[in-house]
């Protein structure tokens, strides 16, 4: 059981991060919208999650504003890690997205109290060696992709932090409340801060874009595999530990 579940992560994280890489042949054609595409992926998960908590008319076991929170800062980690691929290579934003390891443990140790094993240590250290080596290279020293690789792998990091923040507020709610709710107001109130941000940042760059069938399908990829991965998120934190989830 616990292996079929593992695999079903997997692969999830894995689409989303296909569906990531196509953004890059989007942002060639000249679309910068890095956070449109995400507000597709939080209506999504409002309009399908929200009308199963309407059917079943029960009130909110978290306070809204802790929602407001959560879906404030997964939106600044989904803007900061897709900016990102416009400066840096593919290869350096997927290795360098593993950061929230790091994060998680560090946050998990603080406010969830959870308790780590040497060998699971290790194991970060070991990414933390290898994030090192993937900065080094876009410095310079290995030749490094993208237009401006560092700025880029700041943004990650800078993503993968507010990702960290997200996910562990995610397995405490989880773990303590609904799923369906959580999932729910992730979507609701995600798809109201992206749309603030949207008619601030991306008002001018959604008007210059010349839309055609193979951006239009990249937008829906990635919705389809967003909305995936938030679905099936939940309950792999419910189940397993949230370290565990992202090894």
């Amino acid at each position: 059981m616990s292996t079929e579940i593992t695999q079903r992560m997997v692969a999830s994280k894995a689409l989303k991060l296909r569906c990531r890489s196509l953004e890059l042949k989007k942002f060639i054609k000249g679309v910068d919208a890095p956070i449109t595409q995400t507000s597709f992926a939080y209506f999504s998960l409002a309009m399908v999650y929200g009308s199963i908590l309407l059917y079943r008319g029960q009130k909110l076991r978290i306070p809204w504003y802790w929602y407001l929170a959560l879906g404030f800062v997964d939106v600044q980690g989904n803007y900061l890690v897709n900016k990102a691929f416009q400066f840096s290579s593919i290869t350096s934003v997927t290795l360098l997205d593993c950061w929230t390891i790091v994060w998680a443990i560090i946050l998990t140790y603080i406010f969830i109290g959870t308790r780590y094993s040497l060998w699971q240590l290790l194991g970060a250290a070991l990414c933390v060696l290898g994030l090192g080596l993937v900065l080094l290279s876009d410095a310079g020293v290995g030749g490094g992709g993208g237009s401006k690789p560092l700025l880029g792998d700041a943004l990650v990091i800078a993503g993968t932090l507010f990702f960290s923040m997200s996910n562990v507020g995610e397995e405490f709610c989880v773990k303590k409340k609904d799923r369906v709710e959580v999932v729910s107001m992730i979507g609701l109130f995600g798809m109201l801060v992206s749309g603030v941000e949207l008619s601030i940042f991306e008002l001018k760059s959604l008007e210059s874009v010349t839309w055609s069938t193979d951006i239009i399908l990249a937008f829906i990829g990635y919705t389809f595999a967003s909305f995936m991965f938030y679905s099936i998120t939940p309950f792999v934190l419910k189940v397993f530990s949230f370290s565990f989830k992202l090894i």
